[in-house]
């Protein structure tokens, strides 16, 4: 009897990582497909990566694997697929798919679409779902060097452009500092809990004697969460970053990514270090309150859209944390809300600028919005949703997002930073506001560019615009899908 029982358990070990087993057989096949095909038939890879993703996410929606009744843990405690993991996959898998729509039409043009593309975005998708599932700081750790070192070479992919080169070498530089930060942290709390497990380490808290080496360890590992979210004062790297590459590349690390960053910040705190909680929701409300007041105030200096959009990013993760600092179940959901929120409205808003771009025009500059109204008056429109969703105007998708993570504050006793968070949203109004105020006051510069012969990515960023509006006017559904991640 023994025998089948060994031979059956790595199967059943398996069943679980169906969705990363699917995403990291694609990438393998993708790569060996694309030695025999040539630049002219790279549609090919692109369409089956979209495939891939395809089926990740019915996989992952429809809970193939594992009972959504109760999570399961496997090889050893480090893997766990439960429903908080699943939420955050099927988003993180959903704006993958969307980056890639966005970004074909862009990279075609301008002979920037390698045969290692897809492959890099689908092995930076298998890592963000690892760090989704992570139950060990070694899952955690491997899932975030994965993602990072695919994130690195896709903002370098544009060799000939010294801004990408330069965008590429100051991402790696400080990614490296942080993960060593990341990793330093761990290897304290190792030290002073003596297990990797998340579970074990939250279970042997209570009987430590070595208190400040393990607080000292938490006081690291945030600082790298921190660094992967693009919170401040950690935010060096999100300016240069999102200028620096490409669009479709820019567009795809602003999304799933931070996703990736919640599920870490929530494993690693509330699942590893838990009983520490009081100390490390102070060191994440001061990151909000940083983040929301560089974040805002130096995005109203910014005329690129990209680096302005950066800022905002900063911003919004300061209303991320919000929901985080505030803790407990209410406060985890809300933060999941604004994070799936965020991840759409990026899409968005790199979106428009895709959208606008053509080869030798990358419509980058907010000046280069203007006029747009009369020019095109549905494109416009467009551009007006997605703007009014960042800046939290009722009843964009937006709005709800801010206001959900804002009353977590105030459960959370942080009346200070609710109010903080207030007035930076009411300055952050004026950056987004001042798009809309160029395309409908002001007179258009020069010609406007030929239009894109394609309607794919058109149709997809209308969709995308209007589905903030949507969802705003029918927000509880999602709501209550990031409720149930945490058992509410």
């Amino acid at each position: 009897m023994a025998a089948p029982m060994l031979s059956s358990a790595p199967v059943t070990d398996l069943l679980p990582i169906i969705p990363e087993l699917v995403v990291v057989a694609g990438a393998f096949a993708l790569l060996i497909l694309d030695v025999f095909l040539d630049a002219r038939r790279r549609v090919i890879t692109h369409g089956l990566t979209l495939v891939v993703l395809a089926i990740a996410l019915v996989l992952l929606v429809t809970h193939v694997g594992w009972d959504a009744a109760g999570a399961r843990t496997v090889f050893n405690g480090m893997f766990v697929r439960d429903q908080l993991a699943d939420v955050i996959k099927a988003a993180i898998v959903l704006v993958s798919g969307l980056s890639l729509v966005y970004g074909w039409p862009y990279l075609r043009e301008r002979n920037l679409y390698p045969g290692e593309f897809p492959v890099l975005v689908l092995f930076a998708s298998a890592g963000m779902m690892m760090l989704a599932s992570a139950g060990s700081l070694v899952m955690v750790y491997l899932g975030l060097e994965l993602l990072s070192l695919c994130s690195y070479a896709l903002v370098g992919m544009n060799r000939d452009n010294g801004l990408a080169t330069e965008a590429a070498m100051k991402y790696i530089v400080l990614g490296s500092i942080a993960s060593g930060l990341l990793l330093y942290g761990m290897s304290l709390v190792y030290g002073a809990t003596g297990s990797l497990e998340l579970s074990q380490i939250n279970a042997a808290i209570a009987g430590i004697a070595d208190r400040p080496m393990l607080l000292t360890g938490m006081v690291f590992m945030v600082c790298g969460i921190a660094f992967k979210l693009g919170a401040a004062p950690f935010h060096m790297w999100l300016p240069d970053v999102y200028q620096g590459a490409p669009t479709p590349i820019t567009l795809f690390i602003s999304a799933g990514p931070k996703l990736a960053a919640f599920a870490m910040a929530y494993r690693v705190l509330e699942q590893g270090v838990g009983p520490t909680s009081p100390q490390w929701q102070l060191l994440l409300a001061g990151l909000a309150a940083l983040s929301l007041i560089i974040g805002n105030v130096v995005a109203i200096a910014q005329r690129n859209l990209k680096r302005m959009l950066a800022y905002s990013t900063v911003s919004h993760m300061g209303f991320l944390l919000l929901g985080l600092a505030g803790g407990g179940p209410e406060g985890y959901a809300a933060a999941l809300f604004y994070g799936i929120t965020y991840a759409l409205m990026s899409a968005a808003s790199f979106g428009a600028i895709l959208v606008l771009s053509r080869h030798g025009f990358e419509a980058e500059m907010i000046d280069d919005f203007k006029g747009l109204s009369s020019r095109s008056p549905w494109m416009a429109g467009m551009v007006l949703c997605v703007m009014a969703s960042l800046a939290g105007v009722p009843p964009f998708l937006g709005f709800w997002a801010k206001l959900v993570v804002l009353r977590a504050a105030l459960n959370g006793d942080l009346m200070w930073l609710a109010l903080l968070a207030v007035v930076c949203a009411v300055i952050g109004a004026f950056y987004y506001l001042r798009v809309v105020k160029v395309m409908y006051f002001d007179e258009p510069v020069g010609a406007l560019p030929a239009p894109r012969a394609g309607k794919v990515v058109p149709f997809l960023f209308g969709v995308n615009a209007l589905g903030l509006l949507v969802l705003g006017l029918a927000w509880n559904p999602l709501m209550t899908w990031c409720k149930a991640a945490f058992g509410l």
